[in-house]
This record gives C-alpha cells, structure tokens and sequence, in this order.
C-alpha cells in the first residue's frame, strides 16, 4: 500500500540509501535534515541537499543547534573535543555519541508527519559488527515505533528497515538502486573531502570492501587506495 513517508536525512550512505528505498517501495517521500551544531554539517548539509534536489523531493532542514549546550561533552557538538581517528571502539564511540539524538530527530519528524498527514517515518539505523549505538538498536527503533502509534490521535509509524543489516548491505542494497554513493557524506572530521581516517570513515571504506563494490568517495592525500583494508 502506498503511504508518505518522512526520511530522517543526513545525506549520508545510510539515509540516501533509505531515502531511494522508500521511493523504490512505492513511498511518497520527504526528507528532514537537522543541523544540530554537528562539525560536519557544512558538507552533510550540502550532500543532503545535493540529492534531495536530484530526486526531486521536498527537503527541510531544521536548526536546532540551540541545543548544543544539552548535549555535553563529544566530538561532533563540542569543538573541543577531537574527533578521535582509528576504527570504532567502546571507547572512542562514546566521544561521537550525540546525547540521544535520533529519539529527538524522530520526534521532529513525527510531529512533521501528525500536521501534514504522513504515515510514517524512516531512519537509517542498522547493525554492524561492532556494538551499536544505544538509540540504533533494534529495541530503541521498536520502542518508537510504538510511541508513535499513540503520539497522534492518527496511528503513525517508524521504520527502521535496515536495523538489522550490515553496512555492506546497505553499501550493496544502494547500488541496486543507482543511489549516487560518492556524492553522500559520512566523516566527522568536518573537512572539505572525508578524512579517512575517523570512525565512520573506516566503517564506510570497510563496508565498500566487504562489499565488494568500489569506492569512489574522495578521501584525504594518502588515502589513494581507499579499498585497502583498514
């Protein structure tokens, strides 16, 4: 059945990847980017834009970065604190955690979907082979699923398709869609190209490679074999 769907939208693999899906799906679909006072948001924002404008559909961005001094310590919101390089660990995940940051995007966009009649909306959380963020988890995307069920006298929903797959599947799941992977965003490290080196960037070259798909991102000078094993 065909339904409206709002995408939580950063422009990175993950959502663009959902973004095409839910059209794939049949979905009419809007997308919500939220700039929250992340480094990256310069580049995150204009990948997001990039691509909304490339399929055509309607894309707001909401500020919320009066927000930022509720969120502590990390490295995305605080210019403080370094975004830590080398791949994800208990450790250095914890410095990138955004204070239950996807509970807020979900809210915004389910109050987008009460007022203007969508059925639902979607977010890229997924799994991995390391230990998820808390507000990624299959748990935390159930337990909002039913919050939304009663946060509106109409029953909305929350989707959370690839909460159970692998980067890899989503690297492999976009390019059975065509999505224009190189033109999405993922570092942390707020640059004009991805670092290569940060987290997110290791777990995207990593996901490319045990994919088996080449990456065509643009990485920093020294990073010329960005299939390499990382």
């Amino acid at each position: 059945m065909r339904q409206s769907t709002i995408v939580v939208f950063s422009g990175g693999l993950d959502s663009t990847t959902l973004l095409y899906d839910r059209r794939a799906a049949g979905d009419e679909v809007r997308a919500l980017s939220v700039d929250y006072g992340q480094r990256h948001r310069t580049a995150e924002l204009a990948a997001a834009r990039g691509i909304a404008e490339r399929l055509g559909v309607e894309h707001r961005v909401l500020d919320l970065r009066g927000l930022v001094g509720f969120f502590g310590p990390n490295s995305l919101t605080d210019a403080t604190v370094a975004v830590p390089d080398g791949a994800y660990a208990p450790d250095t995940m914890a410095l990138t955690v955004v204070p239950n940051r996807n509970m807020i995007l979900l809210a915004v966009g389910l109050a987008w979907a009460a007022s203007s009649g969508a059925d639902a909306v979607a977010f890229g959380a997924h799994g991995g082979a390391y230990t998820p963020y808390p507000d990624c988890q299959p748990a935390f995307a159930a337990a909002m699923h039913a919050a939304a069920r009663v946060c509106d006298a109409r029953p909305l929903a929350v989707l959370a398709p690839f909460v159970a797959w692998s980067k890899a599947d989503i690297v492999r799941r976009a390019v059975a869609l065509g999505v224009p992977l190189a033109g999405t965003w993922s570092c942390y490290a707020g640059g004009a190209v991805h670092c290569g080196r940060c987290g997110t960037c290791r777990d995207r070259r990593a996901a490319f490679a045990a994919a088996g798909v080449p990456d065509t991102t643009a990485y920093a000078a020294g990073l010329q074999n960005p299939g390499a094993a990382v």
